[in-house]
């Protein structure tokens, strides 16, 4: 096995925490960097020590944004600060990958809350690292979070086609019954075991109008 410099091997494992990067490609990134204008280096440094100052969370549905002198309120994200979405129908999507592809599809016009981490080795785990009880909280009373006449009629239910989001939509569909809202889900379209995030916009666009 190649072994490099201490501080070398300190930046792949560093690489190497990154989703679906293992050490070969956190080697390469490495020596990518090492072969790189200095300038790009340091452009690379400086934007990323700036994206925590830069990006924000936004208060209702938890997506990620960029505040700019046209965010009228500097708490929500452009798709809760828009005047033009729909403001009775309330998307719930597992990451925020899959909030973005769905507005890819142009088809989706309400409102969105991130779930967060999908976990289902037990309701108490469900309950504490997913955001089930700040999303009752946001469906009951918007205006709580920056969303002005706001009146839920319907809960889409937007987890992934596998196994794990299946469960997590069966448990939402149980929790979520006593707020006597109309609850749906994607319909056919998405294939089995799939995820969002992979599914071309068609497919999507169709998975909406048919839900059920």
């Amino acid at each position: 096995m190649i072994m490099f410099s201490p501080f070398i091997e300190k930046l792949i494992k560093q690489f190497a925490k990154f989703p679906t990067i293992g050490p070969r490609a956190a080697t390469r990134f490495v020596f990518y960097l090492l072969q790189a204008p200095q300038e790009e280096v340091k452009q690379l440094s400086k934007t990323i020590s700036e994206l925590h100052k830069t990006i924000k969370i936004c208060t209702f549905c938890f997506n990620l944004f960029e505040p700019s002198s046209h965010t009228e309120d500097k708490c929500l994200c452009e798709i809760c600060s828009s005047a033009m979405r729909d403001k009775k129908v309330i998307c719930i999507v597992e990451k925020i990958v899959d909030l973005a592809v769905i507005e890819k599809t142009k088809k989706y016009k309400g409102l969105y809350f991130v779930l967060g981490e999908n976990v289902l080795n037990s309701k108490q785990e469900i309950l504490e690292r997913t955001r089930i009880q700040e999303l009752i909280k946001r469906i009951k009373n918007p205006a709580d979070f920056h969303i002005s006449k706001a009146n839920f009629k319907e809960i889409i239910i937007a987890t992934n086609p596998t196994i794990e989001g299946t469960a997590m939509a069966i448990y939402l569909e149980r929790i979520l019954k006593p707020l006597n809202k109309k609850i749906t889900r994607l319909g056919i379209g998405l294939p089995l075991g799939g995820e969002l995030e992979y599914a071309d916009e068609e497919t999507l666009s169709s998975s909406f109008e048919s839900r059920k």
